[in-house]
């Protein structure tokens, strides 16, 4: 069998093994049994536990990095339409993807700074693409106020925040699709940004909170 096809196959026994049992608990006999291998295989080719989980993480990032660019190619997409195209291959790929959301959701947060940092880099890239989206948005709208970067990058990190958390109760939640889901965030999301581009500001200090 080629190396690249084993070795596949490792990292695809892995993603199931970690997603499911969680880093600590899972073990190098488990990956090997389910990947049909024996453990020095495993060791030889892919190192050690933490090297395996390190290669999980950043395959599993590029695969869903890669769904979500997918998923706003169409360059004559309003600024919108592309955002939600984004959202729904972004709620679709987690859920087709159970295992490799909870590496990336859960496990890699919570077990080591250098796994953690992995996930951060692959946000950091979700984020940028969505900043994007939203500038375009600015520009396109001819009532928009100029908006400054932060407002842009604070926007589009709580969009990038909300749809993780949204992933994890769609993908727990039995029945909940990927445009649902994607509906729910946009919903809750683009009507907000639609005031936030006319002018509409809120403030604590005004009576009704809003300003225009």
């Amino acid at each position: 069998m080629p190396r690249e096809v084993r070795e596949r196959q490792m990292m695809d026994a892995a993603v199931a093994t970690f997603g499911q049992r969680g880093y600590r608990a899972a073990s190098m006999d488990e990956i090997a049994e389910l990947a049909g291998v024996s453990k020095p295989l495993v060791y030889l080719y892919l190192n050690s536990k933490e090297d395996l989980f390190t290669a999980c993480i950043r395959r599993e990032a590029d695969a869903l990095l890669a769904a979500v660019r997918a998923g706003v190619v169409e360059p004559d997409l309003a600024p919108d339409e592309q955002l939600w195209a984004g959202l729904t291959a972004f709620f679709a790929h987690t859920a087709d993807n159970p295992d490799a959301w909870s590496v990336l959701h859960r496990q890699a947060r919570t077990h080591g700074e250098s796994f953690a940092a992995e996930v951060g880099a692959m946000r950091g890239e979700l984020v940028d693409l969505v900043t994007g989206l939203l500038r375009d948005a600015g520009r396109a709208s001819p009532a928009s106020p100029d908006l400054g970067d932060r407002d842009v990058v604070g926007v589009a990190q709580a969009l990038v925040g909300a749809a993780e958390a949204l992933a994890g109760w769609a993908n727990e939640t039995p029945g909940v699709s990927a445009k649902e889901a994607a509906s729910t965030l946009m919903n809750f999301a683009w009507t907000g940004l639609g005031r936030l581009l006319e002018g509409e500001r809120w403030s604590a200090a005004v009576p009704g909170g809003r300003l225009s």
